[in-house]
């Protein structure tokens, strides 16, 4: 068996997680056999957990003892979530506490629905950290303007939080904002509190390369496949930056842990790019990866071992200012990005309430 995930952690500072869960691995031993692996966190959206539930009968027998106690679908969903999440969390424990609190994380995130809403935010982070009681939980809150906002209050609670749905620079500094100053404005134990900022990394070549192929131009179409590895390695120079320093150093004093960046939407969506182009590009310490099991195996396979991520942070920056210069506008491309993310997401959680209000509708009828 290769051992190149293990290596990634020892020897580079970068977590492999695994990005899906599903009931199946959790009772079949699959998960922990990841785990085994060299797997040290999950990651999940309400996307995979609607191919989860729809794609099996796994979750059929307990979605029929809730409804028919009461529950309502939306109230069913979370109780068959949060039971997986619960599941999982103990499988990840050992890691999080082998590693003092650095991995084991599972993500749940908040409903997709409140991407706009700080307060409802807030509240439902709330509102899961006390349903799932476990150091291990990160819940999911989406970078939109709305959501930042929440993070501050949310860590300035002492909650730990993944920040996903990342997609530009400028968005990831208020990210790293709103985290160091919650830090400040909480008064508990700082050591205690824990973060990732998730940045979604091959969505942003699909919509760069898209606009290249329409720029057309010999320049433009040299860039394809490009643009979202130099924002990445861009972002990690700006996580050094923040995390250094006088302000930084005096939470550091009192504990705090570095919000580490997470590369998300690793899996490669253009056949023509290597199978492990987010991977190999992005290694280096006090990051995380979180891949889909396809890429997971990828890299176990043949995978490239080298502290990558901060290698040449000016040919980065020449790759973007190349990007500009052919007539890709990257802060338009982030923000349209936002809203799409925030769109797929509702979408799936919509599709996946439907789909068990029919089941529900289906059960009384047939015992009725």
């Amino acid at each position: 068996m290769s051992e190149r995930l293990q290596t990634l952690y020892s020897d580079f500072g970068q977590s492999p997680w695994l990005d899906n869960l599903r009931r199946g691995w959790i009772t079949g031993g699959e998960l922990a056999r990841w785990v085994e692996r060299g797997v040290r966190g999950i990651t999940s959206n309400p996307t995979i957990f609607q191919k989860a539930i729809e794609g099996s009968d796994e979750y059929d027998a307990q979605f029929r003892e809730l409804t028919a106690a009461g529950k309502s679908v939306d109230e069913a969903y979370w109780e068959a979530v949060i039971a997986d999440i619960t599941d999982a969390l103990a499988i990840l424990r050992p890691v999080h506490d082998e590693s003092d609190g650095v991995d084991g994380y599972v993500s749940l995130e908040v409903a997709p629905s409140l991407a706009r809403d700080t307060a409802g935010t807030v509240n439902a982070a709330r509102d899961l950290h006390a349903r799932i009681a476990q150091p291990n939980l990160f819940v999911k809150v989406p970078a939109t303007a709305e959501g930042v906002t929440a993070i501050r209050q949310l860590v300035s609670e002492g909650h730990s939080i993944n920040v996903t749905l990342i997609f530009g620079i400028d968005r990831y500094d208020e990210v790293i904002e709103a985290y160091i100053a919650g830090l400040e404005d909480y008064d508990g134990d700082l050591s205690q509190v824990a973060s990732v900022a998730s940045f979604f990394v091959s969505r942003v070549d699909t919509e760069v390369d898209r606009q290249l192929d329409a720029i057309g131009s010999v320049e433009a179409l040299a860039l394809r496949g490009r643009t979202a590895v130099a924002q990445a390695q861009s972002a990690y120079r700006l996580f050094q930056q923040r995390f250094s320093g006088a302000r930084w150093e005096a939470l550091a004093a009192r504990g705090a842990r570095v919000q580490r960046p997470l590369w998300a939407s690793t899996s490669t969506k253009n056949p023509a790019y290597p199978d492990t182009l987010y991977v190999d590009t992005l290694i280096g310490p006090d990051t995380v990866n979180t891949m889909p099991e396809a890429t997971l195996e990828a890299f176990e396979d043949h995978g490239t071992l080298a502290r990558t991520v901060d290698a040449d942070f000016a040919a980065a920056d020449e790759v973007l200012a190349n990007v500009e210069r052919a007539g890709v506008d990257l802060d338009a491309v982030s923000a349209l990005l936002e809203d799409q993310g925030v769109a797929s997401f509702a979408k799936s959680f919509d599709e996946l309430l439907t789909a068990l209000t029919v089941k529900a509708d289906d059960s009384r009828r047939s015992t009725g």
